[in-house]
């Protein structure tokens, strides 16, 4: 898929979670990725229209 190596060229890791979202911004639409990195785990959103990183950022004490 290509969410997922778009998703993984923005944040390098080892994909956990993955779910597709109706989210706004964007097409609406939205691939969500949990990403393994050592200790941490980083939230990338990639738009499931355009391919677009929506979000990369790192999970709080309590991912949603």
């Amino acid at each position: 898929m290509e969410a997922r190596k778009i998703a993984l060229k923005a944040h390098p890791g080892k994909i956990v979670d993955e779910e597709l979202e109706n989210e706004s911004g964007g097409s609406g639409l939205r691939y969500s990725f949990d990403i393994k990195q050592g200790a941490k785990t980083y939230e990338v959103g990639v738009d499931a229209k355009t391919g677009k990183v929506l979000e990369n950022a790192s999970e709080g004490k309590k991912p949603d």
